[in-house]
């Protein structure tokens, strides 16, 4: 069923997608990756991105839900022609091999998974007006206090007690654009640490959303053992984290492989919409499954995103969030 578009606010969302985060170029061939359901939204991308450029296409996915990825891992050079691709189906494609090899090419890849709970187009959300250069400036700054880290502790009042390692891994930020050579981006306005995969441990009590499956009605208990989930408490909300994970038949999905912070002021933990959720300011997510998109080595058919309120975090012993609020003082400019 095709996404219920409001014509005003999705065109803002896609003027912003193409004219101030990917500044798509005369002459740059994009290739908008997208399924039936967006297809609707995929066009009108592509209308606002005619106008620009004259080499434009969209493709169809040829299936859709956890598994839209076995196509680009099995069929790695589809994008050998493009210069910028847009991932614009329900899922994100980003973790693919399609989209390593692209990235190792030297093309431009936003990840847009447009996956709403609510039947409503992600491109007329509010959060996507986040100004990009603010939240640039706000997550280089945080980036300065964490990038030398090693280990990382996070709390919060409702029972998460957890603790990760970083040791030699490099901390960055999307905001929806390239920037700084950087050829790869996604819509949701973070931080992000591609985790040592081994070495989460502790209890996580998600309360706030996962990822596709939308809003957490009550909050439960997730157990993290050398960096792969152990166990999930026994109720209606951890059953359904349960059920998913299983989906993938790929015990590779349970280990914690990004640690992420949301930055964007504008987004709400609602669970209406996959990639504000886990861009939300006051909150932080880890991501399981593949990392490698991220800069880690894990490999995985997925990554899926859970995402908590209200942490308190620090890095190696320094506080730099209290329940929910970035402590650095130059970050509130």
């Amino acid at each position: 069923m095709l996404k219920k578009i409001d014509d005003s606010s999705a065109e803002r969302g896609a003027r912003i997608v193409i004219d101030k985060w990917i500044q798509l170029k005369a002459g740059e061939h994009l290739c908008i990756v997208t399924s039936p359901m967006h297809q609707t939204e995929a066009e009108l991308l592509k209308k606002i991105a005619d106008k620009r450029s004259d080499s434009v296409s969209i493709m169809q996915v040829s299936q859709e839900g956890i598994h839209v990825g076995d196509w680009f891992d099995s069929h790695p050079n589809v994008f050998d022609d493009c210069d910028v691709i847009i991932g614009a189906s329900d899922y994100s494609i980003v973790t693919t091999h399609a989209c390593e090899r692209a990235l190792k090419k030297g093309k431009k890849f936003l990840s847009l998974p447009l996956s709403t709970n609510n039947g409503q187009s992600m491109l007329g959300f509010d959060f996507m007006t986040m100004d990009p250069d603010i939240s640039r400036i706000k997550a280089e700054i945080l980036i300065q206090y964490i990038r030398n880290a090693k280990t990382v502790h996070i709390q919060t009042d409702r029972g998460t007690d957890l603790q990760f390692g970083m040791k030699g891994r490099k901390p960055g930020f999307f905001n929806g654009t390239f920037r700084d050579n950087h050829s790869y981006s996604s819509a949701s306005i973070e931080v992000y640490i591609p985790i040592e995969e081994t070495k989460t441990e502790g209890t996580l009590m998600l309360d706030g959303s996962y990822g596709y499956l939308g809003k957490v009605k009550k909050p439960f208990h997730v157990s993290f053992e050398k960096g792969k989930i152990v166990s999930i408490e026994k109720c209606p909300a951890g059953n359904i984290l349960r059920d998913y994970l299983a989906g993938y038949h790929d015990e590779r999905m349970y280990y914690g492989g990004e640690l992420g912070l949301g930055l964007n002021s504008k987004s709400r933990c609602a669970g209406q919409c996959y990639i504000e959720d886990e861009s939300t300011y006051g909150t932080f997510h880890i991501g399981v499954g593949r990392n490698i998109g991220l800069g880690g080595i894990h490999d995985a058919s997925g990554h899926f995103d859970l995402v908590t309120w209200k942490p308190s975090i620090w890095f190696d012993n320094r506080m730099i969030m209290n329940h929910g609020v970035i402590t650095i003082p130059e970050y509130e400019m």
